[in-house]
This record gives C-alpha cells, structure tokens and sequence, in this order.
C-alpha cells in the first residue's frame, strides 16, 4: 500500500491519497504457493488465468456428494447379527449330530428291522425328498416369510421328525420322518449359508459355521455309540437326546430372527443391488451365474456324498472288513468327523490367504492320497489315522464353495444360488450313500473306497471349471 501527503498552502489540513489494492485469493489446502502470481502491477487488475478460476469455484462449492457403496454386513454389524450367528452356529450344531448319527446307527437298524443293505440305504435316500423340496422353496420362503420363517420351519422340521423317530414306528414311517428331518435340513443349511456366505471374512464365519456342524457330527457318533454299546440302551434312545437340542433350536433361532421379516430381507437385497432379489429360474437358466451356480451345485453333491457316504459306511466298514469290535469302529466314525472340524477351524484362515481355487484343488490332491492309503493298507490303524486326515482336508470343501459363489455372483443372486447349491449339494448326503449301499448288497462294503475315490476326482474336475477367483489382500 503507498501513501502521499499533500499540504494545503498554509493550512494545518493535510490530504493523504491511497492507492488502491488488489487483494489476490488465498491459496487452498490443495493449491501449492507457486500456483498463485505472488506479483502485480499496483494500477491495473490482477491477471487471473481460467485454472485460477476453477479453483476459487471449486474452493468455494460444497463438497461434491460420494456414491453410496455397499457396506458388507459383518457378524457384529449390525448389532443383531451377535445373536443371529450364534444361531445359525447352533443350528448348524443340530445339523451335524443329525447327519452324523446315521452311520453309527446303521448296524443297529438293520438289527432291529431286520433289514438288507439295500433297504436299510433307504434311510440315507429318504432325506433326498426333504432337500429337494428345499431347494425348490428356499428363494420363496426367504421373499415371503424372511429368515423367520426359515428359523421356524426348520426348526420345527427337525423336531416333529425326532418325536416320530424316538417312538421307533414302521420302518415305512422312520424313513418318512428322515425325510422330513432333511426338509429341515436342507432350509437350514440353505438359509445360513446364504446368510453368513455374504457378510465380511465370509471364510473364516463359514470355517466356524461348518466346524461346528462338524463338532456336532464328532459329538453324536460318540454318543450314540455309548449310549449303545455302554449303557445298554436301544438305538431310538439317542433321539431322545436330539429331542431336546431341536426343541432348543426352535427356541434359539426363532427369538434371534422373530424381527427377520420378509420385509426386512427383501429392502436389503434391494438396498444392495437395486433387485428385489433373484428368481430360481434367473439362478439355474441365465447367464453368468447359471454356469457358477450348476458347477458349485453338482460340487457340493460329490463333497456331501463323500462327506456322509464316509461318516455313514465307516463303521460298518471297519467292522466287516477291518475286523474292528464295535466300539472301536464307532469311534473311528469321530475320529473322521473329528478330523473334518479340525480342519475347517484350521484352514478356513489358510484358504483365503492361498486363494480358493488353488487351495481347494491343493486339499483334493491330498485328500486322494489319504484315501489311496485307507483303501490299499488293510490295517485297522493305518485305517483309523488315514481317514482321520481325510476328514481334515476334506473340511473346507463346502465353505470354499459357497465364499466362491459370493465372489462370483451379483448379491441378488446369493440367496437363490446359495441356497439351491446347498440344497442339492445336501441331496448328495440321500443319493450317494444309498448307492454305496446298493451296490454293497451285490458287492460287499468294501465298494465304498474305490467309490470314494472316484468321486474325489469328479469334484477336483468340476472344480477346475470354475472361473479364476481373486485371493485376499490384506
């Protein structure tokens, strides 16, 4: 600023002119000093340049609003999913003691109905038409009646089926109510996988959800078995016990998804994609997710068959072949499920790390060697550790392949792809068993390990198939 002073001849008054100033825009946070002219001329207008003026208009605007991302849900966020995934853990507890009783059972069954292998395969047959019929309702049930109606209906599937099953009925009427016990099964397992397949570290929830059916399929084999062999007890006696676990279930996941509306699901899947949900048909018949949806379905059917072809025969097979006493061979049926836990706690950290697809064709391979061991060293030690550690790497099958849907599918889409695999996947758990036990009638139980190895390399092949998933980047 320059000042001049002027006397007015003798007066006492002075003048004082004051050129004027051109104040220059102070720079921005994002604006560096070099960017500003720092000189100008003292009688003209300072020169602005048009980036100068983009920035005084950007400086001045509000600040421009960010798109809305999807936000993952996670088991503690929002605060209700604490108690929904201790649920679906329970639940999935219920499940295993459920599928995981019928291999120790079989000897007895047999026994007390008088029955071939070939009828008495009706039992692992029989859940087939429960989860059939699963799959075709899971995406309806979820549009009408939400994840409370899919707390309920299998809740109460499972109990109505274990109050018909303790009062031992007609063979006729027991299958019947194994069936309906895999109506139960397959919306649980449908709903629950969907439901935690799309939350945030979905391998490690799913390493839990499943380890803990595996601790449920560890736990009831031991059980039944004592209860059998110990204390003198008929076979019926242990669904006593699973009375009381279902009746439980009810209460356990009815409270913690009562406000599950159908409302409730239908606004979140429409929050996140824009759709009110996929149909079945859009799932099994429009591309791409038909082609990830069939491959993961017919996956699931060759992992769930092995799964319970081997924790269902192991027993029988350990006894008649092997020459294990009854107990002995009863507890190598928990030895593999055991196994199976274990190792869905354990590399449910490692896969991600690894990437899905390498990762489970890594397990497969391994688990190929264990089973060429179980087959062709005729020990029953050798026997006992080898499907053990089959069991182990075995585990993480079923939750690869449901994170691998996630990845792969838009999220409208999850609950109906999810939940068919699931659902036909499970119908593995009534249709390969049975057939081990069709073709032991004519063959002997020994059919079961070349038929199991088989099956192992149809699944590596089908899950080659799959497209390339992006592994965890921490």
């Amino acid at each position: 600023m320059a000042a001049q002073f002027h006397q007015n001849g003798g007066s006492s008054t002075a003048v004082m002119e004051i050129e004027p100033v051109y104040m220059l825009p102070l720079p921005s946070k994002n604006q560096s000093a070099g960017g500003i002219p720092t000189t100008a001329s003292p009688r003209s207008s300072p020169r602005w340049t048009s980036s100068d003026e983009e920035k005084q208009v950007d400086d001045s605007s509000p600040p421009t609003p960010l798109t809305a991302t999807e936000v993952k849900e996670k088991w503690n966020y929002p605060r209700a999913n604490i108690q929904r995934v201790s649920a679906c853990f329970y639940s999935f507890i219920v499940m295993g003691a459920n599928d995981a009783a019928y291999g120790p059972l079989i000897p007895y069954l047999q026994e007390y109905y008088h029955l071939s292998y070939l009828v008495i395969s009706l039992v692992f047959l029989s859940p087939f038409v429960g989860y059939t019929v699963a799959a075709l309702l899971n995406s309806h049930i979820h549009m009408r009646l939400g994840r409370r109606g899919v707390a309920i209906i299998a809740a109460c599937s499972h109990l109505v089926s274990y109050l018909i099953i303790a009062v031992h009925p007609p063979y006729p009427v027991l299958v019947l109510a194994f069936a309906l016990a895999g109506f139960g099964n397959g919306i649980a397992d449908a709903g629950w996988n969907a439901f935690i397949g799309n939350m945030d570290r979905a391998n490690e929830l799913l390493g839990f959800l499943h380890g803990l059916y595996g601790a449920g399929a560890v736990i009831s084999p031991l059980i039944a078995t004592t209860m059998i062999t110990k204390a003198g007890l008929p076979w019926y006696a242990f669904y006593y016990l699973m009375i009381g676990l279902a009746g439980l279930e009810i209460v356990v996941t009815g409270t913690c998804f009562w406000t599950a509306t159908a409302r409730e699901y239908r606004d979140s899947v429409a929050a996140s994609s824009g759709s009110t949900g996929g149909g079945l048909r859009e799932v099994l018949f429009k591309k791409p997710g038909a082609r990830v949806a069939w491959l993961c379905a017919f996956f699931l059917l060759g992992y769930v068959g092995i799964e319970v072809g081997l924790g269902g025969w192991i027993v029988e097979f350990m006894i008649q072949v092997r020459h294990g006493g009854a107990f002995e061979s009863g507890i190598t049926a928990t030895g593999f499920w055991l196994g199976l836990t274990i190792g869905r706690f354990v590399l449910g950290f490692v896969t991600p790390r690894i990437g899905e697809k390498l990762a489970i064709m890594i397990y497969l391979v391994i688990a190929v060697g264990f089973e060429l061991v179980f087959w062709l060293v005729p020990h029953f030690i050798v026997s006992a550790v080898a499907i053990g550690l089959q069991g182990f790497f075995i585990g993480p099958l079923f939750p690869a392949a449901i994170v691998a849907m996630s990845k792969l599918l838009p999220h409208h889409l999850h609950v109906g792809a999810i939940g068919f695999a699931a659902a036909f996947g499970g119908s593995g758990a009534a249709v390969l068993p049975f057939a081990v036990g069709a073709i032991a009638q004519a063959k002997g139980v020994q059919v079961l390990q070349p038929f199991v190895l088989a099956l192992l390399a149809a699944i590596f092949l089908v899950w080659c198939g799959l497209p390339r998933m992006e592994k965890k980047k921490d």
